[in-house]
């Protein structure tokens, strides 16, 4: 195991259960509120959402970044 990996607290979770996780707390509309990102707006889905944040770093990092302040 890499020394990065040790402090991380993503490790271990898939961005498809994050994602997930995010989804049942949040809803559609409500994930869109707190991350103005337009894949959760228009036409969501788990599928399409985790293709768009696979390809964009900055997206995946505002995700990330909301599931760590919603799930301490």
């Amino acid at each position: 195991m890499s020394q990065e990996q040790v402090n991380n607290p993503l490790h271990g979770l898939s961005l498809e259960k994050i994602l997930t996780r995010l989804v049942e707390r949040y809803g559609w509309s409500g994930l869109y509120q707190e991350v103005r990102i337009n894949c959760f707006l228009n036409d969501p889905s788990i599928k399409s959402s985790l293709k768009f944040l696979r390809k964009t770093q900055w997206a995946r990092d505002k995700v990330e970044a909301l599931y760590l302040n919603t799930f301490p």
